[in-house]
């Protein structure tokens, strides 16, 4: 259930939107083993010209970029799954943009269970909802 934040400098285009979202969800499902299904992206698109990597716009390079930030709980992924997983991501989306500067950046946040939910409810909460129907024990909202 993570939610992935994206910033890419390119034009706003829907199209290109639908795809890195797909992309990203599919490669976040991949390697880090997250549900395609409740995996929320959203796109922010920024002009070359206002983004600066070395003092210089990403225009005047040339180049295109990304920020990709993801939460998800902590301690289910190992080390070797986010390595590999940024990889991809790098490699994907200097694919999907182009000219990719190589300071492009992907930062997946661990965050605590309770500290995270959707639906008004914690992964914490879903965890032990999950245990306890194991056990045949109701649970009680």
């Amino acid at each position: 259930m993570p939610y992935i934040n994206l910033k890419v400098t390119a034009k706003p285009d829907p199209v290109l939107s639908e795809r890195i979202a797909k992309e990203v969800s599919q490669l976040t499902k991949a390697h880090l083993r997250k549900d395609p299904t409740i995996t929320a992206v959203g796109i922010d698109y920024v002009d070359p010209a206002h983004w600066f990597s070395g003092g210089n716009s990403l225009a005047e390079q040339g180049k295109n970029t990304f920020w990709l930030d993801i939460k998800v709980v902590d301690g289910t992924n190992t080390k070797a799954e986010m390595a590999a997983y940024l990889e991809a991501v790098f490699e994907s989306m200097s694919k999907l943009l182009g000219g990719l500067h190589r300071e492009s950046y992907i930062l997946v946040h661990e965050v605590p269970a309770p500290a995270y939910g959707f639906g008004g409810k914690t992964q914490e909460f879903r965890f032990i909802s999950g245990m306890l129907a194991k056990t045949g024990e109701a649970v009680r909202t």
